[in-house]
């Protein structure tokens, strides 16, 4: 799986999962992103699922951690990236809610347990995206 923590204004896009097959994620926040399909790097991941549930173009620009976690129902290795995009605007299709968060605030969220391993390294950044700008 790879996931995207987008950074746009000096914030940090979560979602919202709704009810799912697993009870460990369903309702949960988490980076948004994907399973990795064969011949696909973590960063093609992101670019194509951001946009087949978003219509959002984002570019990863550097691995931020990657995470193998053990659920009770399933195992997850999930490979974020920090990624840069042009607006905060998009189109939910997939999710339930959305949030716009600053860095320090992304652990006052619900997060599914593997995603919530990756928030200490949002802490960590000491830039954002729109630094290259």
């Amino acid at each position: 799986m790879a996931a995207a923590i987008v950074a746009v204004n000096g914030e940090v896009l979560c979602m919202q999962r709704g009810i799912g097959k697993s009870p460990s994620t369903s309702m949960k926040w988490e980076f948004p992103g994907g399973k990795v399909e064969k011949g696909e790097t973590p960063q093609q991941t992101i670019v194509r699922e951001l946009m087949e549930e978003m219509d959002y173009e984002v570019v990863p620009l550097h691995r931020l951690a990657k995470v193998y976690y053990e659920y009770p129902d399933f195992t997850i290795t999930l490979d974020a990236w920090l990624c840069k995009a042009s607006t905060q605007h998009f189109n939910m299709k997939e999710h339930i809610a959305y949030r716009w968060l600053k860095p320090q605030d992304v652990a006052s969220l619900d997060f599914a347990a593997a995603d919530s391993n990756i928030i200490e390294k949002i802490k960590d950044i000491t830039f954002l995206p729109n630094d290259f700008e």
